[in-house]
């Protein structure tokens, strides 16, 4: 059985798995249980787009509904948290497809 990286990091941002702490450019971010699992699910997939229903599917507690915009929602705080006070995005939405995290600026 292979170990679990402890942390997760593209670019500036980091997660500690462990104690689910989130930071930023060293600024710590509060996230809610449902945008933690979304990050660290988009974490664990850096540079692959992931789809909506990748994320109802993967991640936990979601009724399965693909009219559902509970997904968007839920992404869309996320990226308010992680994105917006910050210089560059790392969760782009790809129009029509999902939305993927990377560091490219």
């Amino acid at each position: 059985m292979q170990p679990v990286n402890q942390q997760l990091r593209v670019g500036d941002l980091i997660v500690n798995r462990t104690t689910r702490k989130v930071t930023r450019a060293g600024q710590s971010i509060t996230l809610l249980p449902r945008e933690y699992q979304i990050l660290e699910y988009l974490l664990l997939n850096t540079n692959q787009l992931i789809t909506k229903t990748m994320l109802l599917e993967n991640v936990g507690g979601f009724s399965f509904d693909p009219k559902t915009s509970i997904v968007q929602t839920h992404v869309s705080r996320l990226r308010t948290k992680l994105d917006k006070p910050f210089a560059y995005d790392l969760i782009k939405a790809v129009r029509g497809s999902g939305y993927l995290i990377n560091d490219d600026h």
